[in-house]
């Protein structure tokens, strides 16, 4: 899966706030996400991670 850092990302399952929407902090072996709902910070691995991942919204790049 191509996922890039400030990606959001459409979980499967919620978070315990209630939220499915993520933002992507770091990518590699592991995956930092933060829910938007409520700020905290989740570490996952890529397979489980990209295992549960219904959409990706792109970040928006800056125009050169």
């Amino acid at each position: 899966m191509d996922i890039r850092v400030n990606d959001r990302i459409t979980m499967k399952k919620p978070h315990p706030c209630g939220s499915k929407q993520f933002l992507v902090l770091r990518i590699g072996m592991d995956f930092r996400i933060r829910c938007t709902g409520c700020g905290r910070e989740v570490m996952l691995t890529r397979q489980k991670c990209e295992k549960n991942i219904r959409s990706v919204e792109r970040a928006e790049q800056p125009e050169e």
